[in-house]
């Protein structure tokens, strides 16, 4: 199946709940350093600080599923402080993956051709 790739993004971030949502993340990169699928997990804000972006890359389906287990209780709260969560999800998943990520209205993008 190959790398899997993902965008994740928090698109209305309000000022009030900016530090919330910060020490949030911080508990989400927490529990991810111990994954050893996960290869990327970087989270950048924009210069507004009013919406953020998580550029996420696994080794493999299996990798991207033991991480939606080990995050799936911190994505409500930070979805709900983010104002939503916008999910972008690349390559070519198994059908455990696709329903996994599918489920929760996530674009899904199988790879056509590249380098």
């Amino acid at each position: 199946m190959g790398e899997i790739t993902v965008s994740a993004t928090f698109p209305n971030i309000l000022k009030e709940n900016l530090e919330a949502f910060k020490k949030h993340a911080d508990e989400a990169i927490a529990v991810v350093r111990g994954e050893p699928g996960t290869l990327q997990y970087d989270w950048y804000l924009s210069e507004d600080r009013t919406r953020c972006v998580v550029k996420e890359r696994y080794g493999d389906c299996e990798g991207l599923l033991a991480h939606l287990v080990n995050v799936g209780p911190l994505l409500g709260p930070l979805a709900a402080l983010g104002g939503g969560l916008d999910l972008q999800v690349f390559g070519d998943l198994s059908p455990q993956a696709r329903e996994a990520v599918g489920s929760g209205g996530a674009a899904l993008y199988a790879f056509l051709a590249g380098k």
